[in-house]
C-alpha cells in the first residue's frame, strides 16, 4: 500500500462521498479516467483509487508521475503503452495473481478509448480476471456536449488512417452514415482531414472543430462542410482534436432547378461520368441518378437539335 498524503486520506470531500465506507476490492485492475487537460477534472474517486493502488500502470510514466505529483500521491508506476500491451497485460495479470490492486491510465482521458488498454482489458477478461472502471473525462462526450448536434446518438469513429489515399477512403465510407460521428485528429493532419471532409460530404452538412478542449486556448467552431476549406486554409494547427460531424440533412427530391442550370452549364466542358461524381458529392444525391440525368439531358439536346 502506498504511503498517502493526508491530503486524501481525510479530507473532508472524500468522506462527503462515502469513499471510505466504499470497498476497494484487491486482486483487481481499475480503470481510471483522468483529466485531458484541466487538473480540475479530476475525479474524487480517481484520486481515492489511484492513491490506494498498489502499481500505477500508465501509458507515459513521466507524464503520470506529474498528475500523482501535483495530488501528493506516490505510487509505484510500470510502463503499459501500445507497443508493449500484451508483455504489459501479463504484468499486470501477474501483480494481480499476488494480490495487488492495480490502477490504469493514459496520458488524458479514459484508458482503451483510441488510447492503450482494449488489449490489456481483453486478455484479463479472458483469465477470468475482474476489471473495474473508474469514470472519467472524455475528449469525444466534453465535446459532444458543446457541439449542438442534433442528430440522435452518435458514432464513436477515433483516429482514421494516417496515409491521405487510406484517409479520403475511409471519409467516403462514412459519407453513407446518416447518423452523427466523432474523429480525433492529431494537428499535423487536420488540416488534410479537413479538406477530405469538405470534398466528400455534402456541403450543408455540419461539422463542430474541438480543439484544446478544457485548456486556456480551447477552441469550438461550427460550421458547413462546404465552408471547411476556407476555415481550413486560415487556421493555425495546433493541440489535440475532435471532429463532429451532424446527422444528414434531408434532401429535396431530384435536382433543384439552380443546380440544373449549373449543370446544363458545365455539360460541355467535362465527361458526363465526371461531372456526375463532383455534382453527387455537392448535392448528396447518388452518382448514377446525376449521371442518368446529365445523359438525358444530352440526347434531349441531340433530338431537338435534328
Amino acid at each position: 500500500m502506498n504511503s498517502l498524503n493526508n491530503l486524501w486520506s481525510d479530507d473532508v470531500l472524500m468522506k462527503a462521498a462515502g469513499l471510505p465506507q466504499q470497498e476497494l476490492p484487491a486482486a483487481c485492475l481499475y480503470i481510471v479516467g483522468v483529466p485531458i487537460g484541466n487538473m480540475g477534472d479530476i475525479t474524487l474517486r480517481a484520486l481515492w483509487v489511484l492513491s490506494r493502488a498498489d502499481v500505477i500502470a500508465a501509458e507515459d510514466t513521466r507524464e503520470t508521475r506529474k498528475l500523482l505529483e501535483r495530488f501528493g500521491i506516490d505510487a509505484r508506476l510500470i510502463s503499459v503503452r501500445e507497443h508493449n500491451e500484451r508483455h504489459g497485460a501479463e504484468q499486470i495479470e501477474a501483480l494481480l495473481a499476488e494480490g495487488k490492486r492495480v490502477a490504469m491510465v493514459t496520458d488524458a482521458g479514459t484508458p482503451a478509448v483510441s488510447d492503450p488498454g482494449a488489449r490489456v482489458v481483453e486478455y484479463l477478461h479472458g483469465i477470468g480476471r475482474r476489471v473495474i472502471p473508474v469514470p472519467g473525462p472524455s475528449a469525444a462526450v466534453t465535446a459532444l456536449s458543446a457541439a449542438g448536434l442534433l442528430g440522435a446518438g452518435f458514432t464513436f469513429i477515433g483516429f482514421l488512417p494516417p496515409q491521405p489515399k487510406a484517409r479520403r477512403q475511409a471519409v467516403e465510407a462514412l459519407r453513407a452514415r446518416r447518423e452523427p460521428f466523432v474523429l480525433y485528429e492529431a494537428p499535423h493532419r487536420i488540416l488534410a482531414l479537413l479538406e477530405d471532409i469538405a470534398e466528400v460530404l455534402s456541403p450543408e452538412r455540419r461539422v463542430v472543430v474541438a480543439r484544446e478542449l478544457t485548456k486556456k486556448f480551447e477552441t469550438i467552431s461550427a460550421m458547413n462542410a462546404g465552408d471547411l476549406g476556407k476555415f481550413a486554409s486560415t487556421h493555425d494547427p495546433r493541440g489535440e482534436y475532435v471532429v463532429l460531424v451532424d446527422e444528414e440533412p434531408p434532401k429535396e427530391e431530384g435536382l433543384t432547378a439552380e443546380a440544373e442550370a449549373w449543370l446544363r452549364d458545365l455539360a460541355p466542358e467535362m465527361p458526363a461520368s465526371k461531372l456526375a461524381a463532383i455534382a453527387a458529392r455537392r448535392t448528396g444525391m447518388p452518382r448514377q441518378e446525376i449521371y442518368a440525368w446529365l445523359i438525358h439531358e444530352r440526347d434531349a439536346a441531340g433530338s431537338s437539335s435534328d
